[in-house]
């Protein structure tokens, strides 16, 4: 490294290296008081939390799967069904409080009629199911 003299010559040209040594030592200070100051931020402050009582949590619904293979049968969480039985259930099910009626999870195989499916959504409208997922298998992934 070259250090600047006090003297200035005339064809000298001018300095053109950073001195680290100061940048260096700042930063030892820093790593020492971080590592000092780190262990103070670990410790818990005692409040006195007020006391509040709170309602309970709502329950969450009851989730029943209804399949539908590709020949139209019914299938209520894989157990078989028929769609009288199926219609009867919708109504006790529709009966129910609403905070209380079971979500209806819908799977129907690629080659299901959509007119069995509409037979189904029609039906759970009409005994007043308003939650209805249709859930599908993911594209598989293309590399």
């Amino acid at each position: 490294m070259a250090f600047g003299g006090l003297e200035k010559k005339r064809d000298s040209a001018p300095m053109a290296e950073i001195n680290m040594t100061p940048l260096i030592d700042v930063m030892l200070v820093l790593l020492v008081i971080f590592i000092i100051t780190a262990p103070l931020f670990t410790h818990a402050i005692r409040l006195d939390l007020p006391q509040v009582a709170a309602e309970a949590a709502r329950q969450t619904p009851q989730t029943v799967t209804l399949s539908i293979d590709g020949a139209g049968k019914l299938y209520w969480n894989a157990a078989p069904i028929s769609l009288d039985e199926l219609r009867q259930r919708f109504a006790d099910a529709g009966k129910a409080p609403e905070a209380q009626q079971p979500d209806l999870q819908l799977r129907a195989a690629r080659d299901t009629r959509y007119d069995i499916i509409a037979q189904v959504m029609g039906a759970a409208q009409a005994a007043g199911l308003a939650r209805i997922g249709f859930v599908t298998d993911p594209a598989p992934a293309q590399h």
